[in-house]
């Protein structure tokens, strides 16, 4: 198993930042007028759930304080997954581009409860 020593060399770390750059890249075609509204908010929790991770990393040695965090993950994560919705019902994302993404935070959020579950084992 891979020594984990920063953040970064966590795979749900890696999955949640690739995820949002993805999601940041396709809102680039979204309408001008959802910049601040929809935009904003799908940018905002997708962005927060790598950022959760990252600061829950930092507070790893307090496992109730990173789980929180890890907890959080999850909450931003969800959100992520209803904006997406409505980004497809706006017909701003196709079904396929649609499924891909919730493919993708589907996985993340089952390694994310998992990383949860398991903490202890690796702190």
């Amino acid at each position: 198993m891979k020594t984990i020593k920063t953040f970064l060399d966590l795979e749900v770390y890696q999955l949640a930042h690739n995820l949002a750059m993805k999601i940041f890249e396709i809102s680039k075609i979204f309408p001008k007028e959802e910049k601040y509204s929809l935009v904003d908010q799908i940018l905002r929790a997708s962005r927060s759930v790598a950022v959760n991770i990252a600061e829950g990393w930092g507070k790893r040695k307090y496992v109730s304080l990173f789980k929180r965090h890890l907890v959080d993950a999850i909450g931003s994560l969800e959100e992520t997954k209803a904006w997406l919705l409505f980004s497809l019902d706006c017909h701003y994302l196709t079904q396929e581009k649609h499924d891909s993404f919730l493919r993708g935070y589907e996985e993340l959020g089952a390694k994310l409860f998992k990383l949860h579950s398991a903490w202890r084992n690796y702190s």
